[in-house]
């Protein structure tokens, strides 16, 4: 059975989470989308994941949680040989200069995206964080086409299969 590759959001306010997981719905059927409320129950679907031997794609982060906050866990992914190629998404109303730049730093943040944000930014962003993980880390890259069909995806293609074009 092929490996799943997954989206995890760490988000403590049920309402944003639930926005979260309603725009990111057109990813659902290739990247099953996993929620959790805090760093703990992030750190929980993290070991499920590896422990199913699937992949971890994608986290979308808030920073200011209950407990441990946002920046801290995604430094703590990037220091994990397991995920430290995750691809990382800080989304937060209140992460402040010094907190985005210690994510930047120290966790190999890929994007940064403020609250509120639009559906198309939030799509945008994901759809481009998502592309970045599957070609780096996937050899059979069809599946993913028409989700990502672009002039990127196409190129990605060609070079796995030098002989296919």
């Amino acid at each position: 059975m092929p490996k799943r590759i997954f989206i995890l959001c760490v988000e403590d306010e049920p309402e944003v989470l639930d926005a979260i997981v309603k725009d990111l719905s057109v990813f659902e059927d290739q990247f099953p989308i996993e929620t959790v409320r805090s760093v703990a129950e992030a750190r929980a679907a993290v070991a499920r994941i590896q422990e199913a031997k699937d992949a971890l794609g994608l986290v979308l982060c808030d920073y200011v949680m209950p407990g441990d906050n946002g920046v801290e866990f995604l430094i703590e992914l990037y220091r994990d040989p397991q995920t430290a190629t995750t691809r990382k998404v800080l989304l937060t109303g209140q992460a402040g200069l010094e907190a985005t730049v210690r994510a930047v730093n120290f966790a190999n943040l890929d994007f940064y995206m403020g609250k509120p944000w639009t559906k198309e930014e939030l799509v945008g962003a994901v759809r481009q964080q998502l592309k970045l993980y599957v070609i780096a880390h996937e050899r059979e890259l069809q599946q993913y086409a028409f989700l990502f069909g672009d002039r990127e995806m196409a190129e990605a293609m060609m070079s796995k299969f030098p002989g296919a074009h």
